[in-house]
């Protein structure tokens, strides 16, 4: 079963849900942010080429930087997906404050689990959206943008629950939020972690014990691991040579970045090519 809405304005949503199809992730528009549900078994599946396993009654998170890997047939898999002319996470972050946290472009999206109460309110929710696409009228996206919202809010509430500090206070999560989103927008160019500091107006050390205290993580390893996926991102699907690619991310020289990379990943920019290639 699948549902696809299209707006004036190029906005698109859809739902699909696999238990009576056959469905591949490349059908999906590549620009679009996507949640899948793995509802009734075990799931696997790709993000950058990194399987993940999807347990029975968890959700995952990906952006559109993310290269996923997903065929499943007959099997009770449900996937939203929405692009950023239809819903924004951006502009309307004081909504739903999910940008930055459930949607990182990482290889290690985020992934939470339902509780049997949460399960039950998911289903309610998929409901509501399976009878909003089928009703065609002039408030059906302004209805389909409501759910959209509750389940990133509903989301949200229960992905707080693995952040080492459950009752992280707003504040604190706004911090990382930002901090998140800056490495996204500026991590080719901006490698220090008194850089970001200076943006957010606040200490390097103070925003490294936001960090120590409630993420599991510390900002230069957030940095890190962002070069990194790039990295490896563009090894293995572009056709950069080493230099270009270390240039792109920043680096004067690709020795510079040739250590970064074998540092943070075990492995040399060139042998990780070789370990990947087809």
């Amino acid at each position: 079963m699948e549902y696809y809405y299209k707006d004036d304005h190029m906005g698109e949503f859809s739902l699909v849900d696999a238990s009576e199809i056959k469905f591949n992730a490349d059908s999906i528009n590549k620009t679009c942010y996507k949640i899948i549900w793995a509802k009734e078994e075990d799931l696997s599946l790709g993000v950058d080429s990194i399987r993940i396993l999807l347990k029975k009654e968890q959700l995952l998170f990906t952006t559109p930087l993310n290269e996923l890997d997903l065929e499943v047939e007959n099997k009770k898999v449900i996937i939203y997906s929405f692009n950023r002319s239809f819903y924004c996470i951006r502009d309307h972050d004081a909504e739903v404050s999910c940008n930055g946290f459930l949607f990182l472009g990482s290889s290690m999206p985020i992934i939470v689990d339902l509780t049997l109460k949460e399960e039950k309110s998911f289903n309610l929710l998929y409901d509501f959206f399976v009878e909003e696409f089928e009703t065609v009228d002039h408030i059906q996206g302004e209805m389909l943008i409501v759910l959209l919202k509750r389940l990133l809010i509903k989301s949200v509430r229960i992905a707080r629950k693995i952040l080492p500090k459950e009752d992280m206070p707003q504040g604190k999560l706004d911090i990382i939020r930002k901090f998140n989103l800056l490495v996204e927008t500026h991590f080719r160019e901006k490698h220090k972690v008194s850089e970001y500091a200076d943006i957010l107006n606040i200490s390097p050390k103070s925003l490294s014990n936001v960090f120590l205290r409630y993420y599991n993580q510390s900002p230069l390893k957030v940095i890190s691991k962002r070069i990194c996926l790039e990295g490896e991102r563009l090894i293995r699907f572009s056709d950069k040579n080493m230099s270009e690619i270390a240039y792109s991310l920043g680096f004067n020289e690709a020795s510079h970045f040739s250590k970064f990379f074998k540092k943070h990943t075990g492995k040399s920019p060139k042998q990780y090519k070789t370990d990947n290639s087809n």
